[in-house]
């Protein structure tokens, strides 16, 4: 069987994967962070964990990159560039920054994300470097790239705001939730997941491919069960916390 075929195959079944992946999560919180729970075997580091299943995406996509059959363009080079920009600070600043104080993570949440980082990057960057073609530079001033990098941009910053705005709340050594009231955090409660998937389907519409869409639909998936469970967390945890508030979307939901 040919690698497009194989490829074809695999994007197939990761569809359907985030699908289920999407209803199983609304019933069911991944045991990590605020949900770590017994029962779930071996606990590593909570920072060692981040930087083992986070490092896969950067370096598979990186020899993707390497191993690419097409004619490199800026494009490519761009493409390279949003994704190691996001990966390395998600790989090897973020979790440096992280209040751990202790808090250690599943073993097994820590080879989900490796698989799904490895499958993920894969899938990306092959298509990208090698069964895409090649994009010329002239997808440069393609209006769906143009719209695409812009979306990915604002995610990306919304993201890293939202992200310093919540670390912000906690002194040097605690380890405990604050709830913030500034920004974006008036109107909702998880505004890190909104500019997480806003900045991926950003990189759906610029690379617009089959790839690059899997990787919004996971996105999603993961991360709009995730921000349903911290919202109504937070609703249990703070008896004053702002009956408004959405969890994701301003005034919606």
């Amino acid at each position: 069987m040919s690698e497009p075929a194989i490829f074809n195959m695999i994007i197939l079944s990761w569809f359907v994967l985030a699908v289920i992946l999407f209803m199983v999560l609304f019933f069911f919180s991944a045991p990590y962070g605020r949900y770590v729970r017994n029962g779930w075997g071996l606990l590593i580091d909570n920072r060692l964990g981040w930087v083992v299943m986070e490092s896969t995406a950067p370096v598979i996509f990186a020899v993707c990159f390497v191993l690419g059959n097409v004619t490199y363009s800026m494009t490519s080079l761009v493409f390279l560039l949003l994704w190691q920009i996001h990966y390395i600070h998600r790989s090897f600043i973020y979790p440096f920054r992280l209040h751990n104080n202790g808090k250690r993570i599943p073993l097994v949440i820590v080879f989900s994300g490796l698989f799904f980082n490895a499958v993920n990057g894969y899938l990306n960057g092959r298509w990208l470097f090698t069964l895409s073609g090649g994009y010329a530079d002239s997808w440069l001033l393609d209006p769906r790239f143009i719209v695409g990098v812009v979306l990915f941009i604002t995610g990306y910053v919304i993201n890293r705001r939202a992200d310093r705005i919540l670390r912000s709340l906690r002194r040097p050594g605690e380890s405990c939730y604050r709830v913030s009231n500034v920004w974006l955090y008036r109107w909702i409660s998880c505004p890190n997941y909104l500019g997480e998937i806003i900045q991926w389907t950003g990189w759906a519409i610029a690379t617009w491919s089959l790839a690059g869409l899997s990787f919004a639909v996971w996105t999603a998936a993961n991360l709009i069960p995730r921000a349903r469970a911290h919202h109504d967390w937070y609703h249990e945890q703070f008896g004053d916390y702002p009956a408004t508030r959405k969890a994701l979307l301003p005034g919606v939901w």
